[in-house]
């Protein structure tokens, strides 16, 4: 075995006995391929996990109600989820986040997020993310952008 082999060998090794166990620098790495985060800086996307929680939700169960207040951000990590609101609903994949409306306006929540499949979510909490946001307020404008899109989708299914 050559050491080049032997440096594989470790690191197989390494990766198998924490491969459940991800870092915030694993979760760091995962926040830096969301558009949402674009241009952040990995120190800042570690401080921003560190305040994350994370959840598992078993299909067909509630992740979070329409009317109920917001402080938070959830941030779908593996899974499928589908965004229950009047006229019309939207399907949630990996890479999609949901709440921020709510964290933006301070109004309840506006939809109910239900789990099709199980689902993995990552919650950043308000402040947390606003804190960032202000930071960096391309942030700001991607979400900005991305309602905007939504509104233009309902908009379109009431006209139907």
């Amino acid at each position: 075995m050559n050491s080049f082999e032997g440096l594989a060998l470790l690191q197989v090794h390494a990766v198998m006995r924490h491969w459940d166990r991800p870092s915030i620098d694993d979760w760091a790495r995962v926040l830096a391929d969301a558009p949402l985060f674009s241009g952040v800086s990995k120190r800042r996307l570690r401080r921003l996990v560190r305040a994350a929680t994370f959840a598992e939700v078993a299909a067909g169960h509630t992740v979070s109600s329409s009317g109920n207040g917001s402080d938070s951000v959830y941030i779908i990590l593996s899974g499928a989820a589908k965004e229950l609101r009047k006229p019309a609903s939207r399907q949630l994949g990996v890479g999609d986040y949901f709440g921020e409306s709510a964290l933006i306006d301070g109004a309840p929540r506006s939809a109910t997020v239900v789990a099709m499949h199980d689902l993995h979510v990552m919650r950043l909490p308000a402040r947390s993310l606003m804190r960032l946001a202000r930071k960096h307020p391309a942030m700001t404008l991607t979400m900005l952008r991305n309602l905007s899109v939504e509104l233009g989708r309902l908009e379109a299914q009431v006209a139907r």
